[in-house]
């Protein structure tokens, strides 16, 4: 029981109330992924906080949460052009939900009626990877140049003021049909590399 049930407080009573209202608003959530399913683009992810159960004797104890099952994964699109990347058990994410039923506007895309009167559901979550704790973030981000890389950092490519440059420690592919260069062409070989080659004609 919460001790402010006992109080002949109105006040006090209408907080007690509000709190327990508030309590089942769920809004956003950090948590880990346990799987993903590519086809879909839907993912099981497991609550990083956990919640909190009042048994009959008012002793609290805190339970892990439910899995979130079928959560739609969120990538960056627009214009015909997605980012995608792989997913991967313990990945962690921000899990945010949604004030009305999405299940209707999951299935047929457009703008739907709610399938049911849930609101702010634990069923109805959108996972953003991204998100990392402090036991899991990444080092030497930079604080000049926009990147995509690799969590280690070995594998980059990045954008800073108008030098644009591409790393990785094993090689880099170009697949095309046609490959254009325009700019002075200039090939330094690696210490303990050996001769460039090209196959195919030259001119």
């Amino acid at each position: 029981m919460d001790r402010r049930e006992r109080l002949d407080d109105p006040v006090e009573a209408q907080r007690a109330a509000l709190d327990g209202r508030q309590a089942e608003i769920w809004t956003a959530l950090p948590g880990i992924f346990q799987s993903f399913e590519s086809e879909a683009l839907t993912a099981v992810v497991q609550p990083a906080i956990r919640g909190e159960v009042t048994g009959e004797t008012g002793a609290a104890r805190a339970v892990d949460m439910p899995l979130l099952v079928d959560v739609p994964v969120v990538f960056p699109h627009g214009g015909g052009y997605s980012l995608t990347f792989p997913i991967l058990p313990g990945d962690e994410c921000l899990v945010v939900f949604a004030s009305r039923c999405i299940d209707a506007w999951w299935q047929s895309g457009g703008i739907q009626s709610p399938a049911e009167a849930r609101m702010h559901d634990l069923s109805d979550g959108f996972a953003i990877p991204g998100p990392w704790s402090q036991a899991a973030k990444i080092e030497g981000v930079s604080a000049s140049a926009v990147q995509l890389r690799s969590d280690d950092g070995a594998s980059c490519v990045g954008l800073e003021g108008r030098t644009v440059r591409a790393r990785s420690p094993e090689k880099i592919v170009l697949d095309a049909p046609l490959v254009e260069v325009t700019g002075t062409f200039v090939q330094t070989a690696a210490k303990g590399s050996g001769p460039s080659s090209f196959t195919g004609g030259f001119t």
